[in-house]
């Protein structure tokens, strides 16, 4: 989930946040976070469904020239 982040580098990152932020704003930061990380995803999906549509379009004009060079 967090990729090569650890359970014990987890505590560590949130203690460091807890001591630099405080306790009160720490939920906020957490609600800030988790809203970019979702934006971020939605980001990286709607370039990867352009990079399909991309590959499909390059895909139809090879099969065109292909029919073409054919005849």
């Amino acid at each position: 989930m967090f990729g090569k982040i650890g359970t014990g580098e987890l505590v560590l990152i949130l203690g460091i946040a807890l001591v630099i932020f405080g306790p009160g704003k720490l939920p906020d930061l957490g609600k800030a976070l988790g809203k970019s990380i979702g934006e971020f995803k939605k980001f990286s999906n709607d370039v990867k469904g352009d990079m399909d549509e991309i590959k499909k379009e390059i895909s139809i004009d090879d099969v065109v020239l292909d029919k073409k060079e054919t005849k």
